[in-house]
This record gives structure tokens, sequence and C-alpha cells, in this order.
């Protein structure tokens, strides 16, 4: 088969990257851009002998890569970002053709933080990843961070490049080596990436990718015993998969789950700023683990808010994301489409309200699916609970902080929540009491690579960001010295 596709003007190869080299296979999957279903490629999908080939090839490069230090690792890796900022508008393009999300959102914001990625992280470990020696009873403690090892990577949809570079970039900042796999839906931005690690100069066997799905490609990659570590973005059931696959090596497990987050606001709110806010849930289509996509508002403000949410969601434009003017996108994929569409018609069948939306947008057609709002879904019902990952969100009432914190937190998850209030002290009474890796306060989306950033309860196991990451990617040594027994 042809080995090379054309995307966006730009040549992508459709075989694995394997040590340095392009690896075809006699197994292939199809590429189509969810924005029309326009056939993009068939891409070679890696089995057991592939995946094999590329942990072996990276445990070949690890000693030297891990000896070569951070400077120099450093030295490399700026170079890789340098190249990724040169081929921004590329990669958006790519990006936005795979995945669907808007295009002025890869060159705006996307893109230059798959580059940020890379430079933070190496920057870090230069600079920032260190530990004063303490003393015990004149004994003095020395912490550092040791590479691990190999470590896979399982990377989403939602934002390849981006949420891939978010593991990628401490990874090989920390000295470890890679083995990506990227999701099968979105395998372009990662095999592009791929060619900008060779022009950067990095070592064959440091940096390699496998396509296909879970259980053709992902399992024996997480099973491999030649794996130090997993790190893996996606669902609570693929998580589960995972798991369990990792338990007989014992291999350490970083993951970012599922996310059904609540968006607060109290009665002292700016409702004009909470409107502003509300309307942010629907970006990426909806497609965003942060989301706030369960909206709690209380009872003496919640007919002014809904109107002026209303009113927000009505400027929104849906169409193609290569339009610089579109707001919505499509949704990523026939089977997503239909997944959010039987939650809503599910909804609806049991008599759910809705204020808006609630249908495919039929004038588009393909995979558009309407912003869309609930209210007042009953509590504990399947559309407040369940992580639907698509515009759909709900609105409740409640009428006392005690009322509010029981429906914030009753879901499995605790990813992040968003708080919209005009008293600080009752902010922080609220704050203080929510399930959440991450909350916001009168913002959203506000992130600084430097903060820990996971989930609590289903949402995840461990923390990224700054040296949290390198906690997970690194072996963390104490050496402790003792004063007596030196000669000199």
């Amino acid at each position: 088969m042809e080995h090379f596709i054309e995307v966006a003007g730009a040549t992508i190869d459709t075989r694995n990257f394997i040590n340095g080299e392009r690896v075809a296979t006699g197994d292939t999957f199809a590429n189509h851009s969810p924005i029309d279903g326009t056939f993009l490629g068939d891409f070679h999908q890696a089995g057991e002998t592939e995946v094999n080939a590329a942990v072996e090839a990276a445990r070949a490069a690890f000693p030297a890569w891990a000896a070569m230090g951070p400077a120099k690792r450093g030295e490399l890796l700026h170079k890789l970002a340098d190249l990724v900022e040169a081929n921004i508008e590329t990669l958006a393009m790519i990006e936005t053709m795979d995945n669907g999300s808007l295009l002025r959102s890869h060159i705006r914001g996307v893109m230059p933080r798959v580059a940020m990625n890379i430079r933070f992280f190496a920057d870090w470990a230069i600079n920032k990843l260190h530990h004063p020696a303490f003393e015990t009873r004149g004994h003095s403690n020395n912490i550092s961070w040791d590479p691990s090892g190999v470590v896979a990577l399982i990377t989403p949809w939602n934002a390849p490049l981006m949420l891939a570079t978010w593991k990628i970039g401490p990874a090989l900042a920390a000295g470890d080596t890679v083995v990506l796999k990227p999701a099968e839906w979105t395998p372009l931005s990662a095999s592009f990436f791929a060619d900008l690690t060779v022009q950067a100069g990095i070592p064959a066997g440091v940096f390699n990718v496998v396509n296909g799905l879970g259980r053709v490609t992902g399992m024996p990659l997480v099973s491999h015993p030649g794996i130090s570590r997993i790190s893996f973005t996606g669902s609570v059931p693929t998580a589960k998969v995972i798991a369990k696959a990792a338990a007989d090596n014992l291999t350490p497990l970083s993951f970012e789950l599922g996310g059904k987050s609540p968006i607060i606001v109290l009665g002292d709110a700016d409702l004009d700023l909470a409107a502003e806010l509300a309307v942010e849930q629907y970006d990426n289509a909806g497609q965003v683990c942060l989301s706030g996509t369960r909206v709690l508002v209380h009872e003496d403000v919640a007919d002014e808010f809904a109107e002026k949410f209303r009113a927000k969601v009505a400027t929104l434009k849906q169409g193609d994301p290569r339009n610089l003017s579109t707001d919505i996108g499509p949704q990523i994929h026939p089977v997503h489409f239909e997944r959010i569409k039987g939650f809503v018609d599910r909804a609806k069948g049991e008599g759910i309200e809705v204020l808006w939306g609630g249908e495919p947008n039929g004038d588009l057609g393909g995979l558009f699916f309407k912003p869309t709002l609930f209210k007042n879904p009953p509590v504990g019902s399947e559309i407040v609970t369940s992580e639907i990952f698509g515009p759909v969100l709900t609105m409740q009432t409640f009428r006392t902080d005690e009322e509010l914190i029981a429906m914030a937190n009753g879901t499995e998850f605790g990813l992040a929540a968003c708080l919209v209030s005009g008293n600080r002290e009752h902010a922080d009474h609220v704050t203080s009491q929510l399930v959440a890796g991450t909350i916001w306060v009168n913002c959203f989306f506000v992130r600084d690579l430097s903060a820990p950033f996971g989930g609590s309860r289903k949402s995840g196991i461990g923390r990224e960001g700054g040296t949290w990451s390198f906690d997970f990617y690194a072996d963390v040594k104490n050496t402790v010295v003792s004063p007596n027994g030196w000669k000199e």
C-alpha cells in the first residue's frame, strides 16, 4: 500500500515509527475526518511483534539517553520545540482535519502549548528539579530523581498532540525513553511529530510510535515486562483493563480519567460572568474532560441566569472547524456521536425537560450535535452521573450550601469544579468541601504547568505537572550520608 498521505499540504507517513525507522505491517485501519467523513488514509497497525520491537528499541536506547544528563537532553528538546513552533500552522490543520477541533484554537493555543510542554519540562529538569538536603542526627539526606526506564504513553483523541506532549515532555526530560500509542481515531499528528524528533536529533529508539486499536496494540504494550511506567489518559473502563494487564508486572500507573464536573453559581454570583463561564463548557463540542457539565445554580437566581446563559449560547456558531469564525465543530467519530445521542434520547424519554438543543444539527448533518441543556433532571439520573463527553449539560437548582455540596460531590468522579461567587468567604467555605483535583473560582481553564493536575475518586490516579510529573517518571532516591568514616 502507499505509505504516505497528504493532509493540509503535509506529507504524513502511515507506518509505525520504531528505532528511528518506519515499520510497515500487513494489518491496517482506516482514518476518516470527522468534519465531513473524508477518507484520510489507512494506517499500519502494530501488533505484538512491532510492540516488542519498539520496547526493545527503547530499552537499548535508554542507557545512553539517561546518561546524557538534563542539560544535553534539554538542548535536543528545545530544538524539538523550535521545530514544533516552526510548524504550528501545519500541525494545527493536521489536527483539525483529524479530530475536528477548531483550527483557530489549534493555531492560537493548542499547538503553542505543545511546544511549551516540551520546553517547560526540559527547563524544569535543569533548573528546578531539586530538593534541599536536610539532616537527620547529623546525617545528610540527598534527594535525586533517576531515569526509570521505558515508559508507555497511551493518549486520547480530544487534544492528541497537546496531551501526548504533556507526557512526552517530562518523560524525555527525566531521561526515560518512550513508546507512544496515540488514539486510533487520531493518529496523524503523532506521526508528523515523530519526523520532527528525527530532525531535532533525538537518538533512534528514544521516541517510538505504535499505531492501532487497544486490543491489538495497546494490550501487548501495557502488559510488556520491559515497561517501567504506564501513563494513560482516557476512560474509566479502559483504565481498568490497563490496570489488570499491568498488575502482573506491578508496573506503576498514572491515570487521568473521566469527569462529570460541576459549575456552581452561588446566589451572590456575578451572573454575567457565570453565563460567560457556562458557555465555555461547550468548548471542543463538549469533548473536554475538565468541562463543567453539571450546572448547579441557586434557586433565587436560576431563572435570570438561565436567560443570560441562553443568550450566550444563541451567539455560538456551529460549523466547519476550519472556518476561523466557527465556535463549535463536530463530534469525533460516528460511534461517539451515537453514544451522545443515546444519552440525550434516553433523558428525553424519561421526560426530562430540554431547554435548548437536544438533537443533532439537521442543517449541518454529519457528526454535528446541537449544544444541549437539560433542566432539573432527577438527582442520580444517568444524564447527571455519567460522563457523556459531548455538548450536553444539565442544570439543577439548590437552596442551601449543604444541598449544594451533596449534589456537587454526588458522582463517582472528582476531576474539576468551577465556582462563581461574589463573596470570598462564601467561596472558600464551598471549595473547601468539594472533591476535585482542580477548582476554578470565577474563572475556567486557567492552567499552570507547574501546578498539580489530576483527579480524585475515579477521575484518576496520581498527579502531573512540575515536580509531580518527575515523581512519576523518575525513580526518586534518597542518599543518606554519614559524617563518620571519611579518611580525607
